[in-house]
């Protein structure tokens, strides 16, 4: 019975236990998942905003997240009653293009060789779930703005009351659950750090591929632009796979609209601003730990969206990155040096 006792007082063992518990919790709450993930990015995202914000204009910390907050709210109402009819056509119209294109028999022999690589692989899944993912959250906007709100509002308590959370939470420290508290600030902390910052590199690194390929699509003529920013965006938030995934339906728009040459041209664009996007804003934004084999970020997204749908592509790189920060898995090479022969 003692050594029972022993090996469950185990620090290792007691860690592991109680990850599996708020893993087990978190399955239990899993119809809440799309809630706790945008209040964790809203929360994670506007904080860091926040900061970088206070570093140069020195304001209230409260008056600035109350006039952040209501900035948000603005421009999403703007949004939502000026543009949100405009996207929702344009998605659909993009959605019956492509689909025209795969049904029509394609002359061309090379595009329709690309047309059955494409269909016969993963990325002809990935696209079709992005275009119901999008077409789903548009078109049925209420369900998806009441979580949005529910989110906005509890991020916003968070960060106005975020010394006061902090001073009422570090009380659990010397309660009768502080094995338990110490455990959860160890994964929170881990969390934080490598999740919150990962999806925060992804959202700055999506914003700056919508911009420039936005500008690139309108110089090449492209119809539908607010749509292809929507989506543009949203598979930009995919790591590696994102440029990827959103090539096809730009080449196939391309195609349609212009033939071979407007597909170069394109391609031409898309393989200029993911250069910038390797060699300029992943070195600055993402951290060693992220840097993983194509095979892996592969593998990864192909496991997180069979579990958790279009969201497993978004979050499955960061949680991955989380495991490996959990499991103290970094890329520093421990090199062996020989011994010096005495001579």
């Amino acid at each position: 019975m003692d050594v029972v006792t022993e090996f469950f007082q185990r620090k290792g063992v007691k860690r592991v236990l109680i990850f599996a518990l708020i893993v087990f919790i978190l399955y239990c709450m899993r119809s809440m998942i799309n809630l706790i993930l945008l209040t964790f990015i809203f929360t994670f995202l506007m904080d860091r905003l926040i900061e970088f914000v206070v570093r140069y204009i020195r304001l209230n910390r409260k008056t600035l997240v109350i006039i952040m907050y209501a900035l948000i709210v603005g421009l999403l109402t703007l949004g939502i009653v000026k543009y949100l009819p405009i996207i929702t056509v344009q998605i659909s119209q993009l959605a019956k293009q492509i689909t025209a294109f795969y049904t029509e028999p394609q002359e061309n022999v090379l595009i329709g060789y690309i047309e059955m690589i494409i269909s016969k692989n993963q990325l002809a899944a990935y696209l079709e779930n992005g275009f119901s993912f999008l077409l789903k959250y548009f078109t049925g906007i209420s369900k998806i703005s009441v979580q949005v709100i529910i989110a906005l509002i509890l991020s916003l308590f968070f960060l106005l009351e975020k010394p006061r959370l902090k001073e009422f939470t570090s009380k659990f420290k010397h309660s009768k659950i502080a094995p338990f508290y110490f455990e959860v600030e160890y994964f929170a902390s881990k969390f934080t750090r490598t999740f919150g910052k990962v999806i925060e590199a992804q959202f700055i690194i999506a914003i700056v591929n919508t911009i420039l390929t936005v500008i690139a699509l309108s110089i090449l003529g492209f119809p539908q632009i607010f749509g292809l920013a929507i989506l543009i965006f949203f598979l930009g938030l995919i790591p590696v796979a994102g440029v990827i995934i959103s090539l096809i339906p730009l080449a196939l728009i391309a195609f349609t609209i212009g033939g071979l040459l407007k597909v170069f041209y394109v391609l031409l664009a898309i393989m200029i601003i993911h250069a910038i996007e390797a060699y300029i804003l992943n070195p600055k934004l993402m951290s060693s730990k992220t840097d993983l084999p194509v095979f892996y970020t592969f593998i990864v997204l192909i496991f997180s969206e069979s579990f958790f749908g279009v969201w497993g592509l978004i979050v499955g790189i960061p949680i991955f990155v989380f495991l490996l920060d959990v499991l103290e898995v970094t890329n520093k090479e421990t090199i062996s040096h020989p011994p010096d022969r005495k001579k």
